[in-house]
């Protein structure tokens, strides 16, 4: 949980997500009433999903599903799946992806979705049918022009073909569009399970460029390695950083003349663990976070730099694969030490424009190769990247405050524009 120095007031994801949309809207001159209709959600549903497990017993799961905007088109966002989600972590996420969605230019509002559950403790035949009860649950709020899910913590192109062929038998036809992040076959895209990392990859050269590092041979630290962080080490790798650090929830290593992350992936892949991968040293996760390195990339859960640990921190720049990695406490002492931050509403906004694409590409039933796809996310990144830097050094603010500006601005263009129906 993050705390605030100040008052020592602990906030809620929600409530981390409402500080940093408050510390930029006061650089905007907007109308109170406004600000406020940007910042609530638009509709919080909670379900109770009955699941017979494999054993006979009945169990009831709790599920929810955010629309947080859609003034600028269908909300979009992941369904993830872990025993922590909460009303009020899906509510935050859905806010973020409001924004992220605007600074990246495309036509979404913000979306999230989650069942509190432990996928780890239940078979493919249980998630199955949790999966489908679940999609029909929301079955009325969700829809190519009303509501995109997509995977996220957890969830993968199965889950999103369960939750397609689900929504398709009810509407009596099949409808590719409602989700992203399918299988290839049902109309998923190419590039998309690259596309967060992919998106990290971009941001985080183009920063290294605005801070005069060499990013053939920049030390770089992941945290987490799960798709996102196991992706961006692998492309990152492959432009020649060197990632000398990574971790899962088993463990931490490092070594300082670079992992070899191509074989550190088939290692993950046989063993499920990053730890025991030889010609590496063992460290504890907070000794990944603290290494010397160019580049620090948080790609797992919230809040894991606070205002406990951030003074540790020497990285040059942070790039945020997670969403909130950083506490706004923890922003504060990073800020003063110089270092700079690549939001996550901007570093990671890979995701949801891949998703954008594939979104497109089912509508209109025409498919692109996939290096027509990195180079159209190439174009839209790279522009989102330098608008929120301007952005930064125009109003002498840093990065996360710019990107919030940067989509506040744009949200609320549309939202006048629209006016308010009552």
């Amino acid at each position: 949980m993050a705390k605030l120095s100040s008052n020592d007031i602990p906030l809620s994801a929600f409530e981390q997500a409402m500080h940093q949309f408050d510390e930029a809207a006061a650089k905007l001159n907007v109308d109170p009433g406004i600000l406020e209709f940007l910042k609530q959600p638009r509709r919080c549903l909670i379900v109770k999903l009955p699941i017979r497990r494999d054993n006979g017993k009945l169990e009831m799961f709790t599920g929810y599903r955010v629309q947080h905007s859609i003034s600028r088109g269908p909300a979009k966002g992941g369904v993830r799946f872990h025993p922590q989600v909460t009303l009020d972590e899906v509510m935050a996420l859905a806010a973020w992806m409001t924004w992220k969605c605007a600074i990246v230019g495309i036509p979404f509002g913000g979306g999230k979705g989650g069942i509190c559950c432990d996928p780890t403790t239940m078979s493919t035949h249980e998630l199955e049918h949790l999966t489908r009860r679940y999609t029909a649950e929301i079955l009325e709020f969700i829809g190519p022009e009303k509501d995109v899910p997509a995977p996220d913590v957890n969830t993968n192109p199965q889950i999103m073909a369960w939750m397609m062929d689900t929504f398709s038998m009810h509407a009596r036809q099949t409808v590719t569009a409602v989700v992203t992040g399918k299988p290839l076959p049902i109309g998923g895209s190419e590039g998309r399970m690259e596309a967060t990392g992919r998106g990290i990859l971009i941001t985080a050269r183009e920063a290294a460029r605005h801070k005069g590092i060499s990013f053939q041979g920049a030390r770089v630290a992941i945290q987490g390695f799960g798709n996102v962080g196991s992706m961006a080490a692998k492309l990152m790798h492959q432009e020649g950083c060197k990632i000398i650090a990574v971790s899962d929830i088993h463990g931490a290593l490092n070594n300082p003349d670079g992992l070899d992350i191509p074989r550190l992936i088939e290692h993950v892949k046989r063993t499920k663990k990053v730890i025991n991968f030889p010609g590496s040293k063992a460290i504890t996760h907070d000794e990944l976070l603290s290494i010397e390195c160019d580049i620090l990339v948080p790609a797992a859960l919230e809040s894991v730099i606070r205002g406990d640990n951030a003074d540790s921190i020497r990285a040059r720049i942070i790039a945020e694969g997670a969403n909130g990695p950083i506490t706004p406490e923890a922003d504060k002492i990073l800020n003063e030490k110089g270092i700079f931050i690549i939001p996550d509403i901007l570093c990671n906004a890979g995701g949801v424009t891949v998703s954008y694409f594939e979104w497109v590409q089912d509508r209109m039933g025409y498919f692109w190769e996939e290096k027509e796809v990195n180079q159209r996310l190439e174009v839209i990144m790279v522009k989102a990247f330098n608008n929120v830097l301007q952005m930064a050094q125009e109003h002498k603010a840093s990065m996360r405050i710019a990107a919030f500006m940067l989509a506040i601005k744009r949200v609320l263009e549309v939202t006048v524009m629209r006016g308010f129906y009552s």
